[in-house]
């Protein structure tokens, strides 16, 4: 089977809800042990890190066990921040205060280190609404529920040309702690005053009545499929693995940007990283699709038992400098090669520090 038809089959498992079962069910396992390495957060990159996870069973260790859970990356912080599980990650980077708690909890320093970046797409249930035009300004309105059908003043003066169904917006969000809600809710925050002054930006807001909440991109996902008027955000990944119809975003410099490799690399082109990792991505014009997320991953320097942080660095550092064939293919970007030299130091810390005298490890 092919790395598109493994993340395909494994997708659509996830929208009719077999997988997002299987997920829960997941939560309650033993804690990770010699042999295993357990990792939980973001459903962003869930289709990518699965088909790491299967390459590096088949090509370089089949003794090796990695379960990811995809629970959201505010459930991959809690995870991580308390210790359950070997990695966390997030569309949301861990700020100072987090970092501070983090060093308190564990006796040695969190590292959090971009493991990808990628598009969060504006998805459609209609296949005629693909390339629909829209602004911050009316995807706020949107989900602010003061535009409530596709025939709005609004939206017609943006798609001056293209005939418009008569029929009711439904807009869909996240219902958990959301990363991709974060990317999203903070682009439209720096956008949009409305939005900043009603909603503001979280990995969770204060979503108005009359719109739907799911869980994951998966729940996201189902839920714009079974509205006709359906209209939410997601991973550009589940869009194009599940061939949702996209909306076309006007940037920061009024372009029109439909969500693809070319438009989400040209917008990551002139993106300054600081040497801590914590940044957002904002104000992309020129050519480049304007929101974009990176996907974070977090480890500790100290506390992993055994072989595990051997496994943890072998595993991931394979991921950065072997995987972006799948990046690409699954629709996302990829570090360039400054970055991924800077990301393979900082994985090389990963429990190079003994454990405390008064704690533990995993």
């Amino acid at each position: 089977m092919t790395r598109t038809a493994r993340a395909r089959h494994m997708l659509r498992v996830v929208v009719v809800g077999v997988l997002t079962a299987a997920l829960i069910s997941a939560l309650t396992a033993c804690a990770p042990g010699h042999g295993r390495l357990e990792g939980a957060g973001a459903t962003f990159p869930t289709p990518l890190y699965q088909d790491w996870i299967h390459s590096y069973a088949v090509g370089v260790d089949d003794d090796l066990t990695i379960d990811y859970q995809s629970i959201g990356s505010g459930g991959g912080i809690t995870q991580f921040m308390e210790g359950t599980v070997h990695w966390g990650t997030s569309e949301r980077y861990l700020r100072d205060s987090d970092l501070d708690e983090a060093e308190q909890a564990r006796g040695c320093p969190a590292i959090q280190v971009p493991i990808t970046f990628g598009a969060v797409v504006i998805a459609f249930a209609d296949d005629q609404l693909d390339g629909l035009v829209l602004d911050a300004a009316a995807i706020s309105g949107i989900f602010r529920r003061t535009i409530t059908n596709f025939q709005d003043a609004q939206i017609r003066q943006l798609n001056p040309d293209r005939e418009l169904p008569d029929r009711e917006i439904i807009p869909v969000h996240r219902s958990d702690g959301s990363g991709t809600t974060s990317v999203f809710t903070t682009w439209l925050t720096d956008e949009d005053q409305t939005w900043a002054d009603d909603l503001g930006a979280g990995i969770e807001v204060a979503w108005p009545a009359g719109t739907v909440g799911g869980p994951g991109n998966e729940g996201v996902t189902a839920n714009i499929a079974q509205n006709p008027g359906g209209i939410g955000y997601v991973n550009q990944s589940y869009a194009e693995v599940l061939d949702l119809p996209r909306a076309t975003v006007v940037n920061a410099d009024g372009n029109p940007a439909y969500p693809d490799e070319e438009t989400v690399t040209a917008g990551l082109a002139e993106l300054s990283i600081p040497d801590d990792f914590q940044f957002d991505i904002l104000g992309i014009g020129g050519e480049g699709y304007p929101i974009v997320g990176t996907v974070w991953n977090f480890y500790w320097e100290c506390g992993y038992a055994g072989d595990t942080a051997a496994d943890l660095r072998e595993f991931w550092r394979w991921a950065i400098e072997h995987g972006d064939e799948a990046v690409v293919e699954l629709g996302y970007a990829p570090l360039d090669p400054e970055l991924k030299q800077r990301v393979l130091a900082a994985i090389d810390r990963i429990g190079v520090r003994d454990a405390p005298t008064d704690g533990g490890g995993q």
